[in-house]
């Protein structure tokens, strides 16, 4: 493989705490401990030759490998077949459902079902980003590292029919890590287990490595098993829930935007910002997706964890909500660079934290009362404090909404009266409205409309370009944005106004390339940075439906179908698309998952019953 793995080329494991990124070779390249926010300790996806890998692989060159996942599970599968002989590396992470812990297993079982193989085991950890040193003890049993703060323990597993160490296996320090070669024969298995805080090494039986994955596997199946989809494309949504699954912090049900940092929008180029916290969008779009499927449990959980945030907001402070916030709900943020990190093929800076979290993005008050109401709609009723913080938060937006901001895209050139944050804020006042109406709620419900009837008309005065015959990015410019393809499928505007058509018209001609969209056009870059980027999953997937919602079923269906040929072979999808097919930017992305779910569980029943159709769980809010 490449010094640099594509970024394509990971299949992703967690236990609902952490996760880590495992390559089609036997790396893990990327792990972060304790939680998905914590630095990391295997980070050779963003500096091959400084940031740490745990790579098993055969002990030769010539091989062919493949990737699979166990079916309807998180454990991942990596084949390698050689001229003596097949083997595999099974990778998982027993699921945590507890309270928050230091302690997280990553277990990797080595088995030969044909011939044989000669494993070799490199381990080369580097605590917290490549910034702390650390210690190696070695013992009969495994290994010791300790960092300042921080203790991985390496267990070895006895082999399961305890055969004889072949003569020329070893095991030895390697420089700061530890060098191990196991040879198996067809019907053997080995392994190891790497926990952290996991005190000394210890002698696993094979026993108990069979049963953590069995434990494992029995607790994904009966998850995905919960799911109330049956339409056309289960695999493809079964998979992208189970992606976002092991995405969302369970101690208090936050889901990550990604587990990743740093990963480019363009090879070489300088977006590569860190999305492993929770933004109130993303995550209220995740409650959209997660209901659409049946999942209250995981809806209701991030919901407590919003209302949390929206306990935290006394009038008069500032802005009743951060545009993002670590999975724990704390909001401290700072970025900063990792100059001593090259980034993933020269792709610098590399950043941890994110400068964009104290950004005005009013779309989110939009896109978190949209959640409330459909929660509301589907049996997550809001409370009566949860109703007094949404009564607070609707009157601050009456009073703030018709401000410039920075939009759903955190740009970084400058505020701008973006199309998109009105209209979200127009959805913002009538999802309020309809869960006051509906709940018999006390709400000031004339200054409620006063405002949301003022947003409309604005955006239709303002937002409108005759000259383009579409709605605009924002109010001074021809530039167009995909993000307004939720329009119509939020209720704003009807799916066939000749306004909407001649937008969804101009769109086709200007930002979709081969059924892929970009966010705006390619030419501009209102972000304030250069270089380009690629198409964006999750516009593409916002246009299957618009698509569909506008009578066009078969394009809809075939753009759909289009997509799933840029998923990477395990049915995982980054941030974008490049031009050549490549995924570019964090990996896997929760946004791109998300509404791959929605437009599958939307498209499904329009084909079924017509493009007048609605999903009775996704679109109440649009259509009551």
């Amino acid at each position: 493989m490449a010094r640099y793995p594509n970024i394509s080329d990971h299949g992703l494991i967690g236990d609902l705490q952490t996760a880590a990124l495992v390559t089609t070779d036997g790396t893990v390249d990327w792990f972060c401990c304790p939680r998905f926010d914590s630095p990391s300790v295997f980070a050779s996806l963003l500096d091959a030759d400084h940031g740490g890998y745990f790579r098993i692989a055969p002990d030769r060159d010539d091989y062919v490998t493949k990737q699979l996942y166990f079916p309807d599970t998180a454990i991942l599968i990596t084949r390698f077949m050689t001229p003596d002989g097949v083997g595999e590396v099974h990778d998982f992470m027993p699921v945590i459902t507890g309270a928050a812990t230091d302690r997280h297993r990553l277990v990797r079982q080595l088995r030969v079902v044909r011939g044989t193989m000669r494993f070799v085991m490199d381990m080369q950890p580097a605590f917290d980003y490549a910034r702390q040193p650390h210690k190696v003890e070695m013992t009969e049993n495994g290994a010791v590292f300790e960092a300042d703060g921080m203790e991985l323990t390496l267990h070895w597993a006895r082999p399961e029919d305890d055969s004889p160490q072949d003569p020329d296996d070893m095991i030895e320090q390697h420089g700061d890590g530890v060098r191990a070669t196991r040879t198996l024969r067809a019907g053997q298995s080995s392994g190891m287990v790497l926990e952290s805080m996991g005190g000394r090494p210890r002698l696993m039986a094979h026993e108990e490595i069979q049963r953590l994955q069995r434990e494992t596997a029995d607790f994904w199946r009966t998850w995905v098993h919960r799911s109330t989809y049956t339409g056309r494309w289960r695999d493809m949504v079964s998979r992208s829930a189970i992606t976002l699954k092991l995405m969302i912090y369970k101690p208090t049900g936050a889901p990550v935007a990604a587990p990743t940092t740093g990963l480019p929008e363009q090879t070489g180029g300088e977006r590569n910002w860190d999305y492993r916290y929770t933004w109130i969008r993303d995550g209220s779009f995740s409650l959209y997706a997660l209901l659409g499927l049946g999942y209250v449990e995981e809806a209701r959980a991030f919901a407590g964890w919003l209302r949390a945030r929206g306990e935290e907001y006394v009038p008069g402070s500032g802005h009743p909500l951060k545009i993002m916030y670590r999975v724990d709900g704390s909001s401290d943020l700072t970025e900063e660079t990792l100059d001593h990190f090259e980034g993933w093929r020269g792709s610098r800076p590399v950043r941890i934290g994110n400068g964009a979290a104290d950004q005005l993005q009013l779309d989110i008050y939009g896109e978190m009362l949209d959640a409330a109401y459909l929660g509301d709609v589907n049996g997550l009723q809001v409370y009566h404090e949860g109703w007094q913080q949404v009564s607070r938060m609707v009157d601050w937006l009456c009073d703030n909404w018709d401000q410039p901001d920075e939009g759903i895209w955190e740009t970084r050139g400058g505020q701008r009266d973006f199309t998109y944050g009105r209209f979200q804020s127009w959805v913002a006042f009538d999802r309020a409205i309809r869960i006051a109406t509906n709940r018999a709620r006390p709400a000031d419900l004339a200054k409620w409309a006063l405002a949301r009837d003022a947003v409309y008309k604005q955006i239709l005065s303002r937002g409108w370009n005759s000259e383009v015959g579409a709605f605009t990015q924002h109010y001074s410019t021809k530039v167009l944005d995909s993000s307004l393809l939720l329009m119509p499928l939020q209720g704003f505007i009807a799916p066939d106004d000749p306004m909407w058509v001649s937008t969804l018209n101009a769109m086709d001609k200007e930002l979709v390339s081969d059924s892929l969209v970009y966010r705006y056009n390619p030419s501009a870059s209102p972000d304030g940075l250069a270089g380009n980027e690629g198409t964006f999953s999750l516009c593409t997937f916002w246009y299957v439906d618009a698509l569909a919602r506008a009578g066009r079923l078969d394009d809809a269906e075939l753009t759909f179908e289009k997509m799933h040929t840029y998923a990477n072979h395990l049915g995982l999808y980054s941030e974008e698309i490049s031009s050549t097919g490549e995924q570019l930017g964090n990996f896997p992305q929760a946004f791109s998952h998300l509404a791959l779910i929605s437009a599958a569980i939307n498209l499904n029943n329009q084909l079924d019953h017509g493009s007048t159709a609605v999903s009775p769980v996704l679109s109440q809010a649009a259509t009551t």
